[in-house]
């Protein structure tokens, strides 16, 4: 069953720990990267993207970035604004945007439980962000950010966590975007054995989000097992850094799609196609956000419509082929705008739905053709795919809020 573990976390001084924290590297470009460190000295930033400390024009995969990174992480303890906790422990981490609330444990998982599928995954990873990652982390010797799990609610579990969240919080702080993060330390031993107890009886843990992050940790394990060929199986290096979180609590958004052309239709012929698989209803200048299931929003020529899947055009018994984003790309993406990987397909780009349904207006009124509006992926459904082994179409899920990088790092030695 799932190992999951405490932990002796490096992590921010209490008065330095909302200067530190930062949004992880894959929800901001390099230019972005370096307005925030110009904005924030002490941003995690510098270990993330390390280009934003060097020239412009760097390769952003060279060996120089990942040894920057190494050496700004080390530095944050050098410089006496991170330490190293005495005793393992785990760390009760929430956060709040607006009403949504998210609590969850911080602790370390099995590099053995992903390689024997006790971690499900519902993605595909792309090697070149595999290998980044693997590079940041061996280079760092240390696991930078957390990967994002999720697990099915249990009560006993609750029942522990508040007992250390009724504490006083080790960090208490409102970011820049007004996420609320606060963090407490579970170091009672009997709660910790009994965190433990608790998840070695489920069957299986869930990655959310994360994957090229869990992926590239586990690789680094095996390659330092390799090293080491004596190795025990305690070291640090066999386990990774996960922060999980109860399904019941997590907010999952729309995940939206814009298309730069109509793949040579005219809007009418493209209407037309369209027309086979989906009931099309002019909604008008006003945004559409879809209200259930296997309905879209498409804006269009200054126009909003709403597309409703007809019966029959998917496979309802496959949890795969009746998820929205297989329907759309299945029905309309790949045999009328000729998308036929999204993963690759410059033709396309996404959307995550805390940019909200303007950001498609406004991609589409400045020269991008079609947009559509997604209605959300649950949570059971993304449990229910992993369970059955499948994988989920790229981009189905987009997780608010992201965690805050920087607050807990795991040492690999």
């Amino acid at each position: 069953m799932p190992v999951f573990r405490p932990f002796r976390a490096i992590r921010p001084v209490p008065d330095k720990a909302k200067d530190i924290a930062s949004l992880p590297y894959d929800v901001m470009n390099s230019e972005e990267a370096r307005e925030e460190v110009k904005k924030n000295p002490l941003s995690y930033i510098h270990v993330e993207k390390a280009e934003v400390d060097l020239p412009e024009d760097i390769d952003h995969y060279a060996e120089e970035v990942y040894q920057k990174a190494k050496e700004n992480l080390y530095n944050y303890v050098k410089n006496g604004h991170m330490a190293q906790d005495d005793k393992p422990m785990f760390y009760v981490y929430r956060e709040i945007m607006g009403d949504v609330s998210q609590t969850g444990l911080v602790g370390c998982t099995a590099v053995d439980d992903y390689m024997n599928n006790l971690i499900k995954k519902h993605e595909l990873t792309r090697a070149a962000k595999e290998a980044d990652r693997i590079k940041h982390v061996y280079t760092c010797a240390a696991h930078a950010s957390p990967v994002f799990f999720t697990y099915p609610h249990k009560d006993e579990i609750d029942a522990i966590v508040k007992k250390t969240t009724d504490k006083a919080p080790e960090y208490d702080f409102v970011a820049d975007d007004g996420v609320k993060h606060t963090l407490w330390l579970m170091n009672d031993e009997k709660d910790i054995d009994a965190i433990q107890k608790a998840f070695q009886a489920m069957p299986y843990l869930y990655v959310a989000d994360g994957h090229h992050r869990t992926a590239s940790a586990a690789k680094v394990g095996l390659t330092l097992r390799e090293e080491n060929p004596n190795y025990t199986g305690e070291e640090e290096f066999n386990f990774f850094m996960a922060v999980i979180f109860p399904d019941n609590q997590l907010y999952v958004m729309d995940y939206n799609r814009v298309v730069k052309d109509l793949h040579g239709h005219s809007a009418e012929e493209y209407f037309e196609l369209v027309k086979k698989n989906f009931i099309v209803e002019e909604i008008g200048k006003a945004a559409y956000k879809p209200e259930a299931r296997h309905t879209f929003g498409m804006f269009i020529n200054g126009i909003w419509y709403k597309l409703s899947a007809k019966e029959g055009s998917y496979d309802a018994n496959d949890p795969v082929k009746a998820l929205d984003v297989s329907i759309l790309q299945d029905n309309l993406l790949a045999p009328i705008l000729g998308i036929g990987d999204p993963r690759t397909d410059e033709r396309i780009d996404f959307i995550g739905g805390i940019r909200g349904l303007k950001e498609l207006e406004k991609r589409v009124n400045n020269g991008e053709r079609v947009a559509f509006s997604m209605f959300p992926t649950s949570m059971q459904e993304l449990m229910d795919i992993a369970d059955a082994g499948q994988i989920m179409p790229p981009k189905s899920t987009w997780f608010e809020p992201k965690l805050r990088s920087g607050l807990f790092i795991h040492p690999l030695h």
